[in-house]
């Protein structure tokens, strides 16, 4: 009874964690989509505004394809000269994605107020940058290259 409470409670816990940085990096995409107004710029620079709904359609097309591919643990094999192309592709989208966490660090504190837990705030960055910290080193140690 005891190890089916804590196996339990074990799966509580990693439904929580899974939950809060699916919120912590959607909440840092929908940053670097509206607040940096990519996809009007986007537009914007491809002369293209009557494709905009095409633009929005392709990253949800993305987002729902590689989050299949990462969960079911699908592998593709392409050619070796493709593989700088991937990785600068790569590299750009974690920079968008490092802008864009700082700009929903940049929301928190209106929405604490806006919630009235201004008090809390200290203690939500904490544990955010515990929770990284945490996912980090277990990435790191269940997954080792």
């Amino acid at each position: 009874m005891t190890e089916t409470w804590l196996y339990g409670l074990a799966q509580l816990l990693a439904s929580f964690a899974g939950v809060a940085g699916g919120i912590t990096v959607g909440g840092a995409m929908v940053a670097l989509f509206v607040v940096l107004d990519m996809l009007p710029r986007l537009a914007q620079l491809t002369r293209s505004f009557h494709c905009s709904y095409w633009f929005e359609y392709a990253i949800i097309a993305g987002t729902l394809f590689f989050t299949v591919t990462d969960l079911w643990s699908i592998r593709f094999f392409y050619a070796g000269w493709f593989s700088p192309f991937i990785g600068l592709l790569d590299g750009v989208f974690v920079g968008l994605l490092a802008a864009a966490l700082t700009e929903v660090l940049n929301v928190f504190p209106i929405l604490a107020k806006r919630l009235g837990m201004t008090h809390a705030l200290p203690h939500l960055l904490t544990a955010m940058v515990i929770g990284k910290v945490l996912g980090s080193w277990f990435d790191c140690f269940k997954y080792p290259h």
